[in-house]
């Protein structure tokens, strides 16, 4: 029996409408998602914890909370993009022990700990702290294919994981590329060399993901992820219930109740009716391409953004020929963030810039000097010379060189919030300015559901009719247009219930 991994409140979302569900749309199906039988539910981290704070306002470490109440059973899960956590550069040593330390007490079982480069260096404080905590801890191999990653390359990174005490491995296919013979080879070699228990995660976008987990799983794999049908599919995961329908009376069978997924897919899409505004088609196409220039469909929604820009949005083809030049100069990076980004803000450059490498960013300069890890294959000597001209490279653990930043970000945030706890500690140490501002939001009552309810407000307001113009001479137009909307109504209702408004600009206590 292979297990199943439930993606739809984290990646799911994640890879569809850029991580923008509510915690309130999550809670009213945590109960019943609970009930499933899955082996394990993906809930947190990648980037949640970012758009939490940034975009909806709302507390990351609160909605781990309620999650875990409503699911005590089934173990909940994170992506943990190791000594980077679940941010977009190296946090200290001091910070990355207490942000899984935390993490775990609050509900987290399982952490999914993966490095952009496949760098181990950059795994092993985390997996520590994770096997520290009493947790699970989950040593990640970010698939993909070039000259330096072969099955024996992948091999030899499993055994370095699990020497740094993983409890198990996961094959995270970020583009969805891996075809099904390549994934089923992998696990079977994984499970030979090293014997750890192999978990497969893999995305829709290249049409493969179905075919591929089928493969893994008639391979040994102990679990493949999927997203409930309505948050599957295109840029996301293959879907829960047609893993499941494949598999059924198979020895595979995860052996989960196809009508109750069916009754929780029907509620989340629901939930999907409320984003639909965020949905782009791209994201929910299949798209064979990837297949040879190897770009996953977040990375090619970014270079659409960029080049749209610029103006130039015809020289995507030009694009689309320098990423793999980019990549194979910068010793063939794993396409995830931040590489992602660094190979492909650098490939816009080279081709509008006027020629390669005229303009080189600073993040590049900084993964060639070893800021970022050990590349996975040696670099353009070119390249190499060029940036490190001015400033040598290193060739220590990054994290080596940072000094302990907990202590000082305790002192910071208490001076402004002098009760702050552990878990506001950590938010802002992770993102100090974006931790400011969602205070500042707090502070004013600008919850969640008061900037929903000025939203409908203002919608509300845009939708009623207008008056109809003055006709007589010295007339005089109304100053009412008719009865209010619903969406005026319900903007009303939720203020008044809620008064945060109100109550700040008289001083009055927040309830």
């Amino acid at each position: 029996m292979v297990g199943l991994t439930e993606t739809v409140l984290r990646d799911g979302h994640q890879s569809l409408i850029a991580t923008r569900m509510r915690t309130r749309d999550m809670l009213p199906a945590a109960e019943r998602l609970d009930a499933i039988g899955y082996r394990s539910i993906e809930v947190w981290g990648g980037a949640t914890f970012d758009v939490c704070l940034r975009f909806l306002h709302e507390d990351p470490w609160e909605r781990l909370r309620e999650l875990k109440r409503r699911m005590p059973r089934t173990p909940l899960q994170m992506l943990l993009r190791g000594q980077n956590l679940v941010g977009y550069r190296h946090y200290p040593d001091d910070v990355v022990r207490a942000f899984v330390d935390e993490a775990a007490r609050t509900g987290i079982d399982i952490f999914r700990v993966f490095d952009a480069l496949n760098d181990p260096r950059n795994m092993e404080t985390a997996l520590r702290a994770v096997k520290r905590a009493g947790a699970r801890a989950q040593g990640t191999i970010c698939y993909t294919s070039s000259p330096v990653h072969t099955l024996d390359a992948f091999v030899a990174l499993g055994k370095r994981l699990a020497e740094l005490e993983a409890d198990e491995l996961c094959v995270k296919d970020m583009a969805g590329m891996m075809p099904p013979g390549d994934g089923a080879a992998l696990v079977r070699a994984l499970r030979k060399e090293v014997g750890l228990p192999v978990v497969v995660h893999t995305h829709s976008a290249s049409g493969l993901s179905t075919l591929t987990c089928l493969a893994a799983a008639d391979a040994g794999a102990e679990a493949v992820d999927g997203a409930l049908s309505p948050f599957a599919g295109g840029a996301s995961q293959p879907p829960t219930e047609t893993l499941v329908g494949a598999m059924r009376g198979s020895p595979v069978d995860p052996k989960l109740d196809l009508g109750a997924l069916a009754e929780l897919a029907a509620y989340f899409r629901g939930v999907l009716d409320r984003y639909r505004s965020l949905l782009e088609i791209r994201s929910l196409q299949t798209d064979p391409g990837i297949l040879t220039h190897q770009i996953p469909g977040g990375m090619l929604s970014n270079l659409l953004s960029q080049l749209r820009e610029q103006s130039a949005i015809e020289r995507l083809a030009e694009v689309l020929d320098e990423v793999p030049r980019v990549r194979a100069d910068l010793g063939y990076p794993p396409l995830v963030t931040p590489t992602s980004q660094i190979v492909g803000i650098q490939a816009v450059l080279n081709v509008l810039g006027g020629g390669r490498y005229r303009q080189v960013t600073n993040e590049v300069r900084d993964y060639v000097r070893g800021l970022y890890g050990a590349p996975p294959g040696p670099l353009d000597p070119g390249l190499v010379a060029r940036v490190t001209s001015g400033a040598a490279a290193i060739t220590v653990r990054p994290a080596d060189l940072l000094p302990p930043e907990l202590d000082k970000a305790a002192a910071e945030l208490r001076a402004l919030v002098p009760a702050a706890d552990t878990a506001e500690v950590l938010s802002y140490a992770v993102f100090p300015l974006v931790y400011r501002s969602y205070r500042r939001s707090v502070d004013l009552g600008l919850t969640p559901d008061v900037l929903t309810a000025a939203a409908l407000g203002v919608v509300g307001a845009l939708r009623q009719p207008r008056a109809a113009p003055a006709t007589g001479p010295g007339s005089v137009a109304s100053s009412t247009s008719g009865p209010a909307s619903a969406w005026a109504l319900e903007g009303r209702v939720r203020l008044q219930t809620q008064r945060r408004w109100v109550d700040a600009a008289h001083g009055h206590p927040r309830r």
